[in-house]
Formats: C-alpha cells, structure tokens, sequence
C-alpha cells in the first residue's frame, strides 16, 4: 500500500521522483526503489516522505477505500 499511496500523492501533486525526493530530504533512487517495492523503508522515512506529501503517516500505509 504505502507504494501506490506515494505514487498516487506524487501523481496528484505533479512531481517527478526527483521533486519527491528533494522535498522528502532523501535521494532519487531511493524513492524510486520504495515506489518499486524494491526497497525496506524505515518508520524515519515513511515520515520524511508523509510530510514531503502534506499527509499523515497513516494515510500513507492504508488501502485507498480507507484513505
């Protein structure tokens, strides 16, 4: 869920990964990886990226219907 979540809120907000990731203080590829599924993401950066997108931690963890 949290992958489809942030492509979904960086789709809405018209950013690129890069845009994403600078906002979130993370790199590029790690972004990339985490919207992949490629990648274990610590509670720290679930955070730095629900801030980067204006939402709460929970919302980035929950099935769309829920969110």
């Amino acid at each position: 869920m949290l992958a489809l979540n942030v492509i979904r809120l960086r789709g809405e907000r018209g950013w690129s990964q890069e845009a994403l990731a600078f906002e979130a203080g993370l790199h590029r590829t790690f972004v990339a990886h985490v919207e992949r599924r490629a990648r274990n993401i610590s509670l720290d950066n679930i955070e730095h990226l629900a801030q980067a997108l204006g939402v709460r931690v929970d919302q980035l963890l929950k099935p769309l219907s829920e969110a």
